[in-house]
């Protein structure tokens, strides 16, 4: 039935919001890696040279 197509359309939209209010929310609780501070490695590992061509 054509006249059904809207409903399957909204269900579709429900579910793309509900993924990306997930999604969303994951991605705000769990922070990515810390990167490590680069002056502390940078006193125990010595200076790598910088390649030139």
């Amino acid at each position: 039935m054509p006249q059904m197509a809207p409903l399957m359309w909204l269900y579709l939209y429900c579910f793309f919001l509900l993924s990306f209010i997930i999604f969303m929310s994951v991605n705000y609780f769990i922070k990515p890696y810390e990167k490590i501070n680069s002056k502390a490695d940078s006193l125990s590992l010595p200076p790598q040279p910088s390649w030139k061509l």
